[in-house]
């Protein structure tokens, strides 16, 4: 009897595998805390065997090479891809046994990376899950720009001949387990459902058959509508395919030093970013001037990553313990290993002596459009992405994506500032990078949707 395991990054929108029989397992994809993999396959009593990579990532530092020096396993990496570390090398049409009765096979499916390898579960010589990483996804495929721009086009046709080949070679029963597609932005598109797909739900090669533009539509056609919905990528990514073929070192979880007042005082005056993790609700109410605020629960690795120049050094500041070790876990899964700096507790004691706390007000579309009917110079921020936007904004709106809000925010109209995305987490961030700029702000706490019901105009197009 075979078991597949989902460990699930959410913050990332991600999924790695634990995968075997009774006495042993693979690991596919792991996320870079390789002890919660351990961890779990503790619980399952079995020995890890195999490591597979599905392709050198560019959107997460793997844990592949530190999972595989802890346990002792064999780290599979497919053939051509370039590493600096040892490997044992798989290529198209390669098996190893995991279990009895268990075997692992690897398919090339180019299109993600050029080296991109699926792997295929057989149980007593029958298909019963591919583990498909960047290629074929619930509704969607893996993003074919994220090696090399001259190379995408090239990428797009590969990966729809590659979803061809895994729908021909393999039974519509058998399960469809991929690394990227629930949230992540290595997904070429954010199908219906895939970001909110229940773990231990699992799509088929049948219903991607019937389902997936890849599999339903001529390469032509689908290759032009997959690069005319490519969004842009998250400016960490560049970063996160060197470290990966480099060999990423061992994570480091423990605390970092302990900042009081005046060193926070210091950093924010030396030009490091300082980050309040707090939820957006108590960060508003009260922080320390000149502060940015990613709520620790919310996409903190992705947004965080994508905003802050590459290196910069960085002080966490959270309302616990706990809050501080979960940012930091999420952070080093994204390249950020070792904050400068941190604090707990309660804002006033991140203050330097004779420092006051700033604050800004949270309100909704309702009461924008209430201060719009009133004659309040209002300035309305959009800070969602371009393909959020090209579905409907609020009338009169400016637009700059939260990503780029940080080196535009001199472009921001004067005026008292109301911030608005889709739902509210974002807006928080560009709310507290505008404040630190001395910004007057409003963030707009509220679903999208609510803003047509409230009275205000929205329309279409960017």
């Amino acid at each position: 009897m075979f078991f597949v395991d989902i460990l699930e990054t959410e913050g990332l929108g991600n999924r790695s595998y634990l995968a075997g029989g009774r006495e042993t397992a693979v690991v596919v994809d792991p996320p870079r805390d390789a002890e919660r993999v351990v961890a779990a396959a503790a619980a399952r009593g079995v020995r890890i065997a195999y490591v597979a990579e599905t392709h050198i990532h560019n959107d997460y530092v793997s844990g592949g090479l530190e999972l595989a020096r802890l346990t002792g396993a064999t780290y599979l990496v497919p053939a051509a891809a370039r590493v600096s570390f040892a490997r044992t090398p798989i290529a198209d049409g390669e098996t190893v046994t995991v279990d009895a009765g268990l075997t692992l096979r690897a398919l090339a499916t180019p299109g993600h990376t050029p080296h991109h390898t699926s792997y295929v579960f057989v149980e007593d010589g029958q298909e019963v899950a591919a583990f498909t990483g960047g290629s074929l996804l619930i509704g969607s495929v893996g993003r074919p720009d994220l090696v090399e721009p001259r190379l995408t086009e090239q990428l797009a046709r590969a990966q729809h001949a590659s979803v061809h080949r895994l729908a021909a070679e393999l039974d519509d029963a058998v399960r469809v387990l991929p690394t990227h597609g629930f949230g992540s932005f290595c997904s070429s598109s954010q199908a219906e459902g895939s970001s909110s797909q229940a773990e231990g739900d699992a799509g088929t090669i049948g219903q991607e058959r019937r389902t997936n533009d890849a599999l339903t539509r001529d390469v032509d056609t689908f290759v032009a509508q997959l690069l005319a919905g490519l969004d842009d990528v998250p400016a960490y990514y560049v970063h996160m395919g060197p470290i990966n073929a480099a060999g990423p070192a061992p994570v480091d979880l423990t605390p970092p030093k302990a900042a009081d007042g005046r060193e926070i005082a210091e950093r924010l005056a030396a030009g490091e970013w300082v980050v309040d993790l707090r939820a957006r609700t108590a960060f508003s109410e009260g922080h320390v001037s000149g502060t940015f605020n990613f709520e620790a629960e919310g996409k903190l690795a992705t947004y965080l990553a994508w905003l802050i120049p590459w290196g910069k050094p960085v002080t966490l500041l959270a309302e616990d313990a706990a809050q501080l070790a979960y940012a930091q876990r999420e952070l080093t899964r994204i390249g950020i290993d070792r904050p400068a700096a941190a604090a707990t507790g309660d804002p006033s004691a991140w203050l330097r002596a004779g420092d006051t706390l700033r604050s800004f007000p949270r309100a909704d579309f309702a009461a924008l459009e209430k201060a719009r009917e009133r004659g309040e110079k209002v300035v309305v921020l959009d800070v969602r992405r371009n393909s959020e936007r090209a579905g409907g904004h609020v009338k009169g709106s400016v637009h700059i994506p939260v990503h780029e809000l940080h080196d535009r925010a001199g472009e921001v109209p004067a005026g008292t500032v109301w911030v608005h995305c889709a739902g509210g987490m974002r807006a928080a961030i560009a709310a507290s990078l505008l404040d630190a700029a001395g910004r007057e702000v409003v963030a707009v706490d509220d679903g999208f949707a609510a803003a047509e019901l409230a009275g205000l105009t929205v329309t279409g197009g960017g």
